[in-house]
């Protein structure tokens, strides 16, 4: 099934694409299998009711579905031009197209980011926010530098990326190693707890603000569904107490569509294999997915 039934055919019409990659092998513990999720969030959507929360009818976006990239599990450079050839060719067709990926642990992120970034016109204009429990700014982990322990690091390397236009969101898993690279660099991060401390209205301000203050206009935005609350959200590797409630993203993300370009997201490392009998996850990430989508296309004055 495609999600919420979509097609599957790029047309002149089409505003959103979306895709899975359904890998995870460089995730770094036995136990998730986060590269079943892109199909089983598709699935989810068959008994989701068809309006957003706001009132939009979901059939009259403007969404394709293409389906999977095709992946070797084990083949790490093979499946890193797979996935790179198969976004580029996306772009090829729509240049103006918000493509939206669905993974697969969260190192699925970093080509998705590269060949956006890389493409992109104005460079300078452009930033990445990442929602996470954690920096996942590890120079190595377990299989080498490409890990989803290193993916926020692997971004941060990137010509077009620097410590004005990333920021990392939602962390309350702070390793020492990383916590000393975010120091040395001077990277950018949130805390979760500061949302409680400060209120969500600064929280979200000082999240619009980061990027302003480099005059950002477009941003990716990369979601970990860790950084959720595992009370909402318990499917996933990393169940880390603290996070986000639905609510909570809801608002930021509303917010911070209302101030930028969203120009890409995606929303990784759900495990459905460790989630509950009736799917809280998956339905929590599909409805994340659609939301958003929503809110884009109110953005964009298109519903």
């Amino acid at each position: 099934m495609n999600f919420f039934d979509f097609g599957e055919l790029i047309d002149k019409d089409t505003e959103f694409v979306i895709f899975g990659i359904p890998w995870d092998y460089l995730t770094s513990i036995k136990g998730p299998n986060s590269a079943i999720a892109p199909q089983k969030i598709r699935n989810v959507t068959e008994n989701l009711a068809l309006t957003s929360e706001m009132g939009y009818k979901i059939p009259n976006l403007k969404v394709i579905d293409i389906g999977d990239v095709n992946i070797e599990p084990k083949n790490v450079e093979r499946n890193l031009k797979e996935i790179e050839n198969f976004v580029r060719k996306i772009f090829e067709e729509k240049k103006d197209i918000v493509s939206v990926m669905i993974g697969g642990d969260h190192f699925c992120t970093y080509p998705v980011i590269k060949v956006i970034g890389n493409n992109f016109d104005n460079k300078d204009k452009f930033g990445v926010l990442v929602f996470d429990s954690h920096l996942d700014l590890y120079e190595e982990w377990d299989k080498g530098i490409y890990s989803h322990a290193t993916i926020s690091h692997r971004i941060y390397d990137m010509k077009f990326i620097n410590n004005k236009n990333l920021l990392i969101v939602g962390t309350r898993d702070i390793d020492i190693p990383e916590l000393d690279i975010a120091n040395e660099e001077k990277i950018a991060y949130l805390d979760a707890y500061k949302l409680t401390e400060i209120g969500l209205s600064e929280y979200i301000k000082q999240i619009i603000d980061f990027f302003n203050d480099s005059d950002i206009k477009n941003l990716y935005v990369s979601i970990d569904i860790d950084a959720l609350d595992p009370s909402i959200a318990p499917g996933t590797g990393f169940a880390i107490p603290g996070g986000f409630s639905y609510r909570e993203i809801w608002i930021i993300l509303r917010e911070l569509t209302k101030n930028f370009n969203i120009r890409a997201f995606d929303l990784v490392e759900v495990a459905p294999n460790l989630d509950n009998a009736n799917n809280m996850t998956c339905n929590l990430a599909a409805k994340l997915i659609i939301e958003f989508i929503s809110f884009i296309a109110e953005k964009n004055g298109k519903i």
